[in-house]
């Protein structure tokens, strides 16, 4: 237990100063990224002071696993450099007994992250959702950058030179219309300000001073030129963001729930299919009737001269039959898809804690080997596995969303690609054959059957 202790006292200083190392500059790259999209935007310091706490959440998922490996090769690296690893062999000290209170810790911190990242998370994520849809529904121009088109409005591309710091006030205003495919309409004002409609579902837009130019794409002749002093285009902005966020959960999105509540969502969801093929095996089945038989009895003669009208009735049946099956296959693929991905959320909640399991399998012996307990050896080393690892998971989310592998295989692969790879270089710095004590099964043998004396000393290897 004196070891066990000393090992855990050896991992408790590590950890902390990596853990707020790695949250120093997580911090660090979010206020570098959008410090010009806050200050200066008439946003009182509490609320950039909130948004930033905020987005601390994830960082700490994150920075928690990162931080498990760092400490794990820096103590580990540390006892190795004075020699206190092989005294402790020479002691009868096994590595894998020095694992047990590493993987105990990690064991312990995983736990407290899944607790984190199905309590803790979601409610920061979904206040973090409502905190930017208010910031945006009280200055929309945040969503606009000066000398940069923005296309997050359906239909528009948007390009202002200078938009106001402190109001909703714009100057050179170019808007590139798109949501009439047959017409190409070209929008330019010298000065324009932004606002919402009351029910927050419009964005309005007044111009002044500017030309709308329209190319008819169906007949390129018919070209118009307009100049106005005044103008007023009211954009739709469901995919702005500017809508109404409810406190009801299962209008929150899959990063705003926990593990249970999406759950709940997939049975649901996973009803809703099986209803949908069952729908869609019914209409395939009257498909394949309605090509089997024939309606039209060709023996009689007033039938014959009905014969192209029941021909056409039965050629509309057919068609909308089939685009009923393509409408419920397209359906039911949009029902899997959407299950996949609540599916890669909810093992994300615990495939990034057991990171912290791995991590431990791989610092053991990659800190025994550099024999140096340094933050830089520390996170050079440590490097090549985040990268592999974050690799590994980013990718498999990416080909689970897809449905090209399954959410489990998506994201568990870099754990089990890590994890092997961990159980590798353990084994192979531990250097260990496991010995049978014989000793302790003679005397549960008669003596008529024990064997000889040499062999005896030949089963326990003298």
């Amino acid at each position: 237990m004196l070891v066990y202790r000393y090992i855990l006292r050896a991992h408790l200083g590590p950890f902390f100063f990596s853990l707020s190392t790695l949250m120093f500059l997580f911090l660090l790259q979010f206020v570098m990224k959008f410090i010009d999209q806050l200050v200066g935007k008439g946003l009182s310091a509490w609320v950039i002071l909130e948004l930033v706490s905020l987005n601390l959440s994830w960082m700490l998922v994150l920075a928690v696993p990162m931080s498990v490996l760092v400490a794990v090769l820096m103590s580990f690296g540390d006892l190795s450099s004075r020699n206190e690893i092989t005294a402790l062999k020479a002691s009868g000290v096994s590595i894998y007994r020095m694992l047990i209170p590493a993987l105990a810790a990690a064991v312990l911190v995983g736990g407290l992250l899944v607790w984190f990242n199905n309590y803790v998370l979601p409610e920061s994520n979904h206040r973090l959702k409502a905190l930017t849809v208010d910031i945006r529904r009280k200055r929309p121009t945040l969503a606009l950058i000066d000398g940069v088109f923005s296309q997050e409005i359906p239909g528009y591309s948007i390009l202002v030179k200078k938009a106001s710091q402190k109001s909703n006030d714009l100057s050179g205003v170019t808007i590139y219309d798109y949501t009439n495919p047959t017409l190409n309409v070209l929008i330019t004002a010298q000065h324009g300000r932004i606002s919402l409609s009351p029910d927050y579902r419009k964005l309005v837009m007044d111009l002044w001073d500017g030309e709308i130019h329209q190319l008819d794409l169906t007949d390129r002749s018919r070209y118009q030129k307009i100049h106005f002093e005044s103008h007023r285009i009211v954009m739709a902005v469901e995919g702005f963001d500017f809508e109404r966020t409810s406190a009801s959960a299962f209008t929150r999105g899959d990063r705003e729930l926990g593990a249970g509540a999406m759950k709940r969502i997939v049975d649901s969801l996973e009803h809703l299919r099986e209803d949908k093929v069952q729908e869609c095996r019914a209409i395939m089945m009257r498909d394949a009737r309605m090509r089997l038989g024939d309606p039209v009895d060709s023996g009689s003669t007033r039938d014959a001269s009905r014969r192209p009208t029941a021909t056409s009735a039965a050629l509309i049946q057919a068609q909308t039959l089939r685009a009923q099956i393509t409408a419920s296959l397209f359906q039911i693929d949009m029902l899997s898809k959407q299950i996949d991905q609540y599916w890669v959320e909810i093992h994300k909640k615990y495939s990034i804690p057991t990171a912290c399991i791995v991590f431990v399998l791989v610092g053991v012996p990659l800190g025994i080997m550099s024999r140096r307990g340094g933050f830089g050896t520390a996170a050079t080393l440590s490097l090549g596995f985040f990268v592999l690892y974050w690799a590994c998971l980013i990718g498999g989310e990416k080909l689970a969303d897809r449905d090209i592998v399954s959410p489990f295989v998506g994201m568990w692969s870099a754990n089990m690609i890590v994890g092997a790879i961990g159980v590798y270089l353990t084994a192979r710095s531990a250097k260990e054959t496991l010995l049978i004590n014989w000793s302790v099964f003679r005397q549960l043998v008669p003596k008529r059957w024990r064997p000889a004396a040499g062999e005896e000393e030949a089963l326990n290897g003298t």
